[in-house]
């Protein structure tokens, strides 16, 4: 992973998206980490500064998710959301969904101690909120009394086929969102439409981070609406 982000680095690249899975593995390997990323726990986003050539983390996932889902699902009702996956883009995720407003977060990961230090870390940004964590066994009860549910986890990738629980545990109040985007209409995207869910596919949070990652890198503003126009296009387009 060093050797890969420096040799950009040298080959005269500005900047970098990170993706899965190196959000967090990439940490290591930087000369300086903006607050916000470091307070997440994770890089999206690597800008070359200076005439040093500094490599300087930050992270846009937050940004991206939190106008993302303001411009999807407006209406979504935030009392208790259930989120899949804790992994680099769900750190990100779960800081967005309480910047939001979201009032019960329960965090799922196979990894319990994962999810209780970020159940732990979210808690402290947000300490009038509750943040727990809990591992997939306790999804039939957390999404019988949720309102929306989000998959941060990889299943649904092109790569990754699948689901990130049993689909049959979704009910029509459920808002349903996936950080996926390719494809965009993941398992748990058609299921959650069949069902009559208001849905946010993961397009929406891939343009939105995008267009911060733009501007860190070029200190532009970047055009949203063209941005999603050109995403959509090549997404058809198989690319």
């Amino acid at each position: 992973m060093g050797d890969l982000v420096r040799a950009g680095r040298d080959l005269g690249f500005n900047g970098f998206n990170i993706t899965y899975p190196c959000k967090q593995l990439v940490l290591a390997h930087l000369d300086e980490i903006a607050p916000a990323a470091a307070q997440l726990g994770a890089v999206n986003t690597v800008v070359v500064t200076g005439e040093e050539r500094r490599l300087v983390g930050h992270n846009t996932d937050a940004a991206g998710f939190g106008r993302g889902l303001a411009e999807a699902l407006p209406d979504a009702d935030l009392t208790d959301v259930v989120q899949v996956g804790t992994g680099g883009a769900g750190s990100a995720v779960a800081y967005a969904l309480l910047e939001r407003g979201v009032q019960r977060l329960h965090l799922i990961d196979l990894d319990l101690d994962r999810a209780a230090e970020r159940a732990t870390a979210m808690g402290a940004l947000f300490p009038d909120r509750t943040v727990d964590a809990a591992t997939p066994d306790a999804l039939p009860a957390l999404l019988a009394a949720a309102t929306g549910v989000v998959n941060c986890t990889p299943l649904g990738m092109h790569n990754h086929p699948g689901a990130p629980f049993d689909l049959t545990l979704l009910r029509p109040q459920h808002w349903v969102a996936d950080v996926i985007y390719r494809p965009m209409n993941t398992p748990l995207i058609e299921a959650a439409q069949a069902l009559g869910c208001a849905v946010m596919d993961g397009g929406h949070m891939a343009v939105a981070q995008a267009v911060e990652s733009f501007t860190l890198m070029t200190g532009r503003p970047a055009d949203p609406d063209r941005v999603r126009a050109t995403f959509l296009q090549l997404i058809a387009e198989g690319r």
